[in-house]
């Protein structure tokens, strides 16, 4: 680490500029996105440009998120101190601990195996103790710990994987980009009423493929 670097400045710019400027308003989500140090959770080739606004590669072909589309999403389904999430495809751990920040407990899932380990040190080295993490599938979810107030899906694929959204509590929302491998995505928000499932689309977006087990 750079230590003439003033990572809680770069922070404290990257919010305000690249969160606050585009509309993002959630005190929540704000807080949470000043208070996590991102530069902790990105490969030490990439620190100095923890806080750009742009994915960062972490291995194995994925990325931590654009800042600005993690906080998008989060305040898209409306979290609450006393929620319980999934955070499906968690890689390095940020977008975990920045929900670790907001609600009460948090069940993160990462299929590939050594980035299960890097982002789950990275999340018990920033001293979070309200995530439990899972290397498995995340078509899946963790039935064993639903239902979720809140789903977070960070990998693309052409549909919604139904066994996410039973996971889902009456009156829960899923948030996913749904769309081609390789391509543009449409960023959409799934919520769950007594009336079944309603779709929102959102924003376009560029996401990593959803990965299965074979």
């Amino acid at each position: 680490m750079n230590k003439s670097t003033d990572y809680s400045a770069l922070r404290k710019e990257m919010v305000f500029t690249q969160i606050m400027g585009r509309g993002i308003s959630d005190k929540r989500v704000i807080e949470a996105m000043q208070k996590v140090a991102r530069h902790l959770f990105v490969d030490k080739a990439y620190i100095t440009r923890a806080y750009d606004d742009k994915p960062l590669p972490i291995g194995y072909n994925q990325t931590i998120s654009q800042p600005y589309i993690i906080a998008f999403m989060l305040e898209q389904v409306k979290l609450k101190p006393t929620d319980k999430v999934l955070d499906i495809g968690f890689g390095c751990g940020y977008q975990s601990a920045i929900l670790a920040e907001i609600c009460k407990e948090v069940c993160s899932i990462e299929i590939i195996s050594k980035l299960f380990t890097l982002g789950k040190n990275n999340l018990s080295s920033a001293g979070y103790t309200n995530v439990n993490c899972r290397n498995s599938d995340g078509y899946e979810g963790m039935p064993d710990h639903a239902p979720f107030n809140a789903i977070i899906v960070a990998a693309a694929s052409k549909t919604v994987p139904t066994p996410l959204l039973q996971q889902l509590k009456l009156n829960g929302s899923l948030i996913a980009p749904i769309g081609p491998k390789g391509g543009t995505q449409q960023l959409k928000l799934f919520t769950k009423s007594v009336n079944g499932i309603t779709e929102k689309n959102l924003i376009q977006v560029r996401f990593v493929p959803f990965m299965r087990h074979q």
